[in-house]
């Protein structure tokens, strides 16, 4: 299979591109970033550029995968300017505006076709939908939409579920919403990657929601302090409290990876089930967090940190509770 993944530097395209090879098909990658970083022939374009992919002009492959982040333009001039038989795009379950039933076809947000800042992340799931629709538009039911849960594993840039396993190994207490029920959602990176590239192979279509089974964040937590062995002690702390004290949810500095309070729709307990029955395949949690924790001991525990507490801002949140 001749494959053309739109990226394949870093995190998720790198890993599509890495498991095809190891697979022996034949893969171009095609991103702005450095060829030391992709795992096949890199063909340097930019796709802010209107006319950033006349390098790929004239090529046909059996399969594209996009894993466009928040760009409109990127994804709709991707569809219509590069041939291929079968096309994949890396969606998100962030396109829902409401949960009913948890399947694909709860609503979503109205499309905005625009390009988006990774630095706000304004309209990421409207994005998100106008750029799946863009690829509906012309590969119709073929197109293989997979609207993905927070991705982890090795080379994830967002530091939100490496956070707990290098926390929850360490000591004293530590800082968790009291938020037992709320469901959480996470894949590892390699095993999406496998699932999209079996996808690619077999000419799969459809949309689904891509994810592990959802746990409860109560449940998450303790497990993955089991799996780490640390001596840490969960010290649960109010959503009320936690907002009081401008703790900040999901991700980013003084935050609490994972929480969502509030309903919000990324905690919504989605339903994975007809991804599993298409094949996805994912190691336990208990597995994931023991292979964060070694690539967290690696880029060093004591580092700054894009998501998360310091020691000193759990000590604030614990004085004031």
């Amino acid at each position: 299979m001749r494959l053309l993944v739109l990226g394949g530097t870093v995190f998720l395209g790198r890993a599509i591109a890495a498991e095809a090879v190891g697979r022996g098909h034949d893969v171009t990658c095609a991103a702005r970033g450095s060829t030391s970083g992709a795992p096949a022939p890199l063909v340097r374009l930019d796709r802010d550029d209107p006319d950033g992919l006349a390098p790929l002009r004239g090529e046909r492959f059996d399969a594209v995968v996009d894993v466009a982040k928040i760009s409109y333009p990127h994804v709709h001039r991707a569809v219509e300017q590069i041939r291929s038989a079968h096309w994949t795009f890396v969606s998100s379950i962030s396109v829902y505006q409401e949960f009913r039933t948890g399947g694909v076809d709860d609503p979503v947000f109205d499309p905005v076709r625009e390009q988006g800042t990774a630095q706000t992340m304004d309209d990421y799931g409207a994005i998100k939908v106008a750029s799946e629709n863009a690829v509906r538009d012309v590969y119709g039911q073929d197109a293989f939409i997979v609207r993905s849960g927070l991705i982890t594993g090795r080379g994830d840039i967002s530091d939100r579920f490496g956070y707990w396993p290098a926390r929850l190994s360490g000591d004293g207490q530590a800082v968790v919403p009291d938020a037992p029920d709320q469901a959480t959602h996470h894949v590892d990176v390699e095993d999406l990657a496998a699932w999209i590239v079996d996808g690619a192979e077999r000419r799969a279509g459809g949309t689904f929601n891509a994810s592990g089974l959802p746990i409860p964040l109560g449940e998450l937590l303790t497990r993955i302090k089991a799996a780490v062995g640390g001596d840490a002690e969960i010290v649960p702390v109010s959503e009320q409290k936690l907002e009081e004290l401008e703790v900040n949810s999901w991700a980013g500095p003084r935050s609490l990876p994972l929480w969502v309070p509030g309903g919000h729709i990324i905690g919504a307990n989605w339903d994975v089930r007809p991804a599993i029955d298409a094949g996805l395949r994912f190691r336990s949690l208990e597995e994931a967090a023991l292979n964060a924790l070694e690539h967290e001991r690696e880029l060093g525990l004591a580092r700054p940190r894009k998501a998360g507490l310091t020691r000193g801002e759990e000590a604030h949140i614990l004085a004031a509770r």
